[in-house]
């Protein structure tokens, strides 16, 4: 799963993430190896009117971010996004808040279909909508696995990522690289194959 990858996000963009390119390569690598193993992948995305409840002038504590059909709202272009890949909006009700991509995307119902019981997450950014969409993904009941190298956190208060980092753990989810989830999936289709 990777969350709102965009180019509002990322530097340069409306609400930049400190170092929010720096996860690409990461996450293009992660996007690999799950294709490869025939695994589905799954993109999320701030899609906000221009009215949207969050901003600053419509009684939020956000700049204009990630507006619909607008430049900021685009992927990240160095983001490898597989073509068919599905792609889940939220934040596209005016009136509402939306940091989970479980929240109103119907994402849950498209993993279930799938079979997914684990999910591996990466993204934008970690004290917001990663931390978000993990303890939903965790309150669904699914294994959550956060790719801690594959994050970057807005810290709008100093040490809000670590604190978020540290919210996911205990609620249950397990914090790793890209490196050793590739590995640990290396090793789970070998048994799979053995067997």
């Amino acid at each position: 799963m990777v969350v709102d990858v965009q180019v509002d996000f990322c530097p340069g963009g409306a609400l930049a993430v400190g170092g929010g390119d720096q996860i690409i390569h990461g996450l293009n690598t992660a996007i690999d190896a799950f294709e490869r193993f025939g695994l589905p992948v799954f993109f999320t995305r701030d899609w906000h009117p221009p009215n949207h409840v969050s901003f600053v002038g419509h009684g939020g504590i956000w700049p204009p971010h990630c507006v619909q059909g607008s430049g900021g709202s685009a992927f990240h272009p160095d983001l490898r996004v597989p073509p068919g890949a599905p792609v889940f909006s939220k934040g596209d009700d005016p009136l509402k808040e939306a940091y989970s991509g479980f929240q109103g995307t119907g994402l849950e119902a498209a993993m279930r279909e799938r079979k997914v019981d684990e999910v591996y997450i990466g993204g934008l950014a970690t004290d917001y909508c990663v931390k978000e969409s993990t303890l939903d993904a965790l309150s669904a009941g699914f294994k959550v696995v956060v790719l801690e190298d594959c994050v970057r956190a807005v810290d709008a208060r100093a040490g809000d990522g670590a604190l978020a980092m540290a919210e996911m753990k205990e609620a249950g989810a397990v914090l790793t690289t890209v490196t050793a989830a590739i590995e640990r999936l290396v090793r789970l289709y070998q048994d799979i194959n053995e067997e």
